[in-house]
């Protein structure tokens, strides 16, 4: 009996997902992200039958660089960076018939959307329900054309109009499939409506997600899948199932709680680490700032010495008399503002001109006079 499923899912940033990781899981391949310099290597990963990249205008690029492109087109921290469409493979149809349906119901997106798709046929378990082939397709949230992405298809976003567009390509889905299985001969069909649309008395069954999946298919119970053998159980155990329900009710609500506060704590930790590095910069910034007058201070001492010790020479005297003359005016001057111990430099340094002008002068007077003539 043909099954219909036709999810579509969003990949954002602001549930810690990427385009590249899911991709690599999707593809069981190595990519490595550009943006965070992460290597997401899936290589050893089992059961993908098939890969292809679909472009509306049949243009190649590799998986890695059309998702790196899909990464660094997004700037927000919560971006949709891919979407995506899970369906499964109607199990009547063979493999070479569950693969054309696959890639005719891509080209369709493709089309409709002007996206790039990535996809992926995934065999079913080897400890799982035979039948469960399906296929994930992958696609860009721009419109991708000549090797690049362009404006975002906005029209999956809106709330006005994305819940009437899924709903189009669930419809879609099922007319494709439906005609893939009138093509084999099959008299099996799929309808995309809900249980109560088709007029069957039976609740729908919930979403297991791959942890569950993978304890059912060791045969441990979850809660999960005992609320789908509830819905296929007599009508004395739907109150059970309603009680279920309930509970898994709390249980999403506690851990979306939980995941909330744990972002809480994570904002308020950077918060905290920006605010550490912030004051270790300042403090960094004065100590270099204080290194800097250390060191001009050490110049300025050393050239006003320089200074003070050329006009005490120039005033004579003993070599004590001269030292003892630099200490005094050093210590004079370092009791000065800094604006005023330029300024004695600069008087000092006019002095020292007076000084040695002073000094060539009486040079002169000494040549015009001529040697002394003795008695």
């Amino acid at each position: 009996m043909a099954i219909y499923h036709c999810q579509a899912k969003s990949i954002s940033r602001a549930a810690g997902r990427s385009a590249t990781a899911a991709a690599a899981y999707r593809a069981g391949e190595l990519i490595h992200d550009e943006r965070t310099g992460e290597a997401h290597d899936y290589g050893k990963k089992k059961g993908v039958e098939y890969r292809e990249i679909i472009t509306k205008d049949g243009s190649k690029i590799s998986r890695s660089e059309l998702w790196n492109c899909a990464e660094n087109a997004e700037k927000r921290r919560d971006a949709k960076v891919a979407r995506e469409w899970e369906i499964a493979l109607p199990a009547e149809l063979s493999p070479d018939q569950q693969r054309e349906l696959a890639r005719a119901f891509a080209r369709e997106i493709v089309t409709r959307y002007g996206v790039a798709a990535d996809l992926c046929l995934h065999a079913p378990s080897r400890d799982g329900d035979e039948r469960n082939a399906h296929a994930h397709i992958l696609t860009t949230t721009r419109v991708f054309d000549a090797g690049q992405l362009g404006a975002k298809t906005r029209v999956l976003d809106s709330p006005k109009t994305s819940g009437k567009e899924v709903e189009a390509v669930r419809q879609l889905w099922a007319a494709l499939a439906n005609r893939a299985l009138e093509r084999a001969g099959h008299g099996a069909r799929i309808d995309s409506r809900s249980l109560a649309a088709q007029g069957i008395k039976r609740a729908p069954s919930v979403h297991l997600g791959p942890i569950a999946t993978a304890m059912e298919r060791r045969g441990v119970q979850t809660e999960r899948g005992d609320l789908n053998r509830a819905a296929i159980a007599p009508s004395p155990e739907r109150a059970e199932l309603a009680a279920l329900e309930r509970m898994q009710a709390g249980i999403s609500a506690a851990r979306q709680q939980a995941r909330t506060g744990w972002r809480k704590m994570q904002a308020v930790a950077a918060e905290a680490e920006r605010r550490r590095q912030r004051e270790e910069a300042e403090r960094q910034r004065q100590r270099q700032e204080a290194e800097r007058r250390q060191k001009e201070a050490e110049r300025q001492r050393q050239e006003a010495s320089t200074l003070f010790d050329r006009y005490a020479r120039g005033q004579g005297g003993t070599a004590e008399q001269q030292a003892a003359q630099v200490q005094r005016m050093l210590a004079a001057w370092e009791q000065q503002p800094p604006e005023a111990r330029a300024a004695i430099l600069a008087e000092t340094r006019q002095r020292i001109e007076q000084q040695q002008e002073q000094a060539r002068a009486h040079q002169r007077d000494h040549h015009r006079a001529g040697p002394s003539l003795g008695r």
